[in-house]
C-alpha cells in the first residue's frame, strides 16, 4: 500500500494553500490534513465529498457535499470560507450536512458573517441525527453514526452500492433471466459494502458502538494522545482516543488501511512515531498510517 506523502500540495499561482496529504487507494484518493485544536479537513476528489471544515485548501473548494462530524472550531471554522468561494466562482449551492442541534446556530453564524461580509453564503444545511441513509447517487451511499465527543458529534460510513444476481437465479442463461425480469421478478439484490469509514473526534466508544467501521476498506480515526503519561481514562473524558486503545482492539481491525490522524500539538512527529511503533511494531501489519 502506498504511503501518503507528506509533502504539500502544489498552490495554485499566487495562492498559498492550507497543507494537504494525499494517499491513493484503489481507483480513488484520500486528501486531507488534521492536526487536534488546529484544523482538519478530508475530501475523496473522486466521491465529490468532504469531511469537516477546519480550514478551505483553495481547491478542495470543487467539493459540492461535506460532512460535519461536530461544531469545535477546527473542525468547522472555514464553512464562511468554503461558501463565500463557491458563491464568487458562480458554483451550485452546496450540501452541508451536520448534527441538527448545531443547525440553528449555525445558521446565525452565516447570518452574521453575510452582514459582515455584504455577500450571501448560499447552502443547505442538512439536519443531521445518528441512524440516517443520505443517497448520493445510485453507487453510493453515506450512512451516520453516533460519536462519543464532549458535545453531539456523528461519524459518517460510505457504502459502494451494487446489483448482483440472486443465487436462485444463477446458472441460468441471459434469456431466461429477460424472461424472469419481464414477468415482474425481482432478480438482483443490493450488495453493500464498507469502503471509508470516519470517525471525527471520539472515544473508542464510537468506534465499538459501530463495529461496522472496523470492516470499512478504509478507517479514517483520531489517536490525539500517545504519551504513555496522558492516562487513557482521562483522555475518554476529554472525548478522545488514545494509542492505548487502538492496541486494545488490535484484532477488531479489518481495515485494509487505518489512518490515525488529529495527533495533539503537545507531541513532535518524532515522538508520534517512536511511541506507535514501540506500541504497535508491525504498525497493525502494515497497514497503520500516520498522517503526519
Amino acid at each position: 500500500m502506498p504511503k501518503p506523502s507528506s509533502s504539500p500540495s502544489e498552490p495554485l499561482e499566487g495562492v498559498q494553500n492550507c497543507p494537504v496529504q494525499r494517499m491513493p487507494f484503489q481507483t480513488w484518493h484520500i486528501e486531507g490534513y488534521s492536526r487536534a485544536a488546529v484544523q482538519t479537513y478530508w475530501r475523496i476528489p473522486e466521491f465529490r465529498i468532504g469531511f469537516d471544515l477546519g480550514a478551505q485548501p483553495w481547491e478542495f473548494m470543487g467539493i459540492p457535499n461535506y460532512f460535519i462530524t461536530h461544531t469545535h472550531l477546527d473542525h468547522v471554522a472555514a464553512l464562511p470560507v468554503y461558501l463565500a468561494r463557491r458563491r464568487m466562482m458562480k458554483m451550485d449551492i452546496p450540501n452541508v450536512w451536520l448534527p441538527e442541534s448545531a443547525v440553528s446556530a449555525v445558521e446565525h453564524l452565516l447570518k452574521a458573517f453575510t452582514r459582515l461580509d455584504r455577500g450571501r453564503l448560499p447552502v443547505n444545511l442538512i439536519p443531521t441525527r445518528p441512524g440516517q441513509e443520505i443517497e448520493l447517487s445510485r453507487e453510493l451511499l453515506v450512512t451516520t453514526h453516533e460519536m462519543k465527543h464532549r458535545i453531539p458529534a456523528l461519524g459518517f460510513l460510505l457504502w459502494e452500492r451494487r446489483k448482483k444476481l440472486r443465487p436462485e437465479f444463477q446458472g441460468l442463461s441471459g434469456n431466461e433471466i429477460r424472461d424472469l425480469r419481464l414477468s415482474g421478478r425481482e432478480v438482483t439484490h443490493e450488495v453493500r459494502m464498507p469502503i471509508l469509514a470516519y470517525t471525527g473526534d471520539t472515544t473508542p466508544e464510537g468506534l465499538d458502538q459501530n463495529p461496522q467501521m472496523y470492516e470499512a476498506a478504509v478507517l479514517i480515526t483520531e489517536m490525539t494522545f500517545l504519551a504513555p503519561s496522558h492516562r487513557k481514562e482521562v483522555i475518554h473524558k476529554k472525548g478522545h482516543i488514545h494509542l492505548d486503545d487502538i492496541v486494545d482492539r488490535k484484532d477488531k481491525f479489518k481495515n485494509q488501511v487505518i489512518i490515525a490522524s488529529h495527533f495533539s500539538t503537545r507531541y513532535t512527529s518524532r515522538q508520534i512515531q517512536r511511541w506507535v511503533r514501540r506500541a504497535l511494531p508491525d504498525m497493525l501489519g502494515g497497514r497503520l498510517r500516520l498522517w503526519l
